[in-house]
């Protein structure tokens, strides 16, 4: 009788388990009819380019281990070694660095996006210059901001400012400090600010960065620079000569649109690994291609801004590093492209090809940052009292 008990109560947990089973079984069928969202890709590895490609800018090479003069516009070849800059040592700064984080819930211009982690897009099959993203939606953030004040900033005085994109930015606030200190670039503050998270298109970087319009700009000016000077008790200059813009890859095309689009509020761009490329989402009609469009036909058909602009390009810099195969996701071509249209409209520009040098390359940025900066302020006047 107690053997027919566990027989019986054996045989009640067998239909049991059999029925959950059964349901789990059916579920992951439902589940399984659905298409994952498509994953981002793995970036493949890019060639090396030859700066004497023909069809590329001619331009000087000098010898390995040197950088360009600071006072001399062109196109210049470095490298293959890339020793670091005497002015990036890493000594204590001199200047006070102060940080502070913002909300998204406190932003009227970002209230902030992502897109679901590994996931990307997927080419739109009527357009492949347009990338279809569905798994992007509404998501907060919080937002690091640094700034770099050096030691001789007189308090009340309006301190000329770089701002830089996707911080915090010890090098420049390293490369800040022994200029200013040696009086090779004028007394300013350093804002290095942080992204919304993310990368590319569907995420909250992606959409401050790419996006053809003043909206960063706007954010910075309206949302930013009103709590740097309250939090670090300082005044910052109004005047557009005497404010700067930086950054790297996407961070940069934000660095040359955040002045393309405000040129009242900015003249001096500095990038690393421009990226002029089609990269903008949502698409927009009225700039199609994104950033590549400043190549192609923005700055070739507008009148000369008053932007002065240093660039630079590594050898190995991404070639194709998404699923688009649209022409228009080469960052040398988008750089050396760049060169091209800037000398044609008579811009005053630098530009840097980097041999042995991939995406936003530290040691390529440890070389050059300081001589970046003090070219890009060389012909800095203070504005009369």
């Amino acid at each position: 009788m107690k053997i027919a008990k566990m027989t019986h109560s054996a045989t009640l947990l067998c239909m049991v388990l059999n029925l959950f089973a059964g349901v789990y079984s059916a579920m992951a069928q439902v589940s399984n009819s659905t298409p994952p969202a498509p994953a981002r890709p793995a970036r493949p590895a890019p060639p090396t380019r030859d700066p004497n490609t023909p069809g590329y800018v001619t331009a000087r090479e000098l010898s390995d281990g040197t950088v360009p003069p600071v006072d001399a516009d062109g196109n210049f070849i470095i490298g293959p070694s890339h020793n670091r800059a005497p002015e990036m040592t890493t000594n204590a700064l001199q200047g006070t660095v102060y940080e502070f984080i913002m909300n998204s819930a406190d932003s009227k211009i970002y209230p902030g996006i992502a897109r679901e982690p590994n996931t990307f897009g997927t080419p739109d099959p009527a357009d492949p210059a347009k990338l279809v993203v569905t798994t992007s939606h509404p998501a907060p953030y919080t937002r690091h901001v640094s700034v770099y004040v050096p030691k001789q900033y007189v308090s009340g005085t309006a301190a000329p400012f770089i701002v830089g994109a996707d911080g915090p930015d010890h090098a420049l606030f390293t490369a800040l400090d022994n200029l200013i200190a040696s009086n090779r670039v004028p007394v300013m503050i350093g804002i290095s600010i942080g992204n919304g998270s993310g990368d590319a298109q569907g995420s909250e970087r992606g959409l401050e960065y790419d996006t053809m319009s003043g909206k960063y700009a706007e954010f910075v000016e309206q949302e930013v620079l009103p709590l740097v000077e309250s939090k670090c008790n300082l005044t910052l200059t109004k005047d557009p000569d005497a404010r700067a813009t930086m950054g790297g890859s996407s961070g940069g095309s934000c660095a040359l649109i955040m002045a393309w689009y405000h040129p009242e509020l900015y003249h001096r761009v500095l990038t690393y690994s421009l990226t002029a490329v089609n990269q903008q989402w949502p698409p927009d009609a009225g700039t199609p291609h994104g950033a590549w469009g400043f190549h192609e036909s923005i700055i070739p058909n507008s009148p000369a801004k008053p932007i002065r602009i240093w660039m630079e390009v590594g050898d190995r810099d991404l070639f194709n590093p998404n699923s688009m195969r649209d022409n228009m996701h080469d960052w040398v071509v988008a750089n050396e492209n760049m060169a091209k249209v800037l000398a044609a409209k008579g811009y005053h520009y630098q530009f840097v090809f980097a041999r042995n040098a991939g995406h936003t390359d530290d040691k390529v940025k440890q070389q050059t940052l300081p001589e970046a900066l003090e070219w890009l302020w060389h012909d800095y006047q203070p504005a009369a009292k």
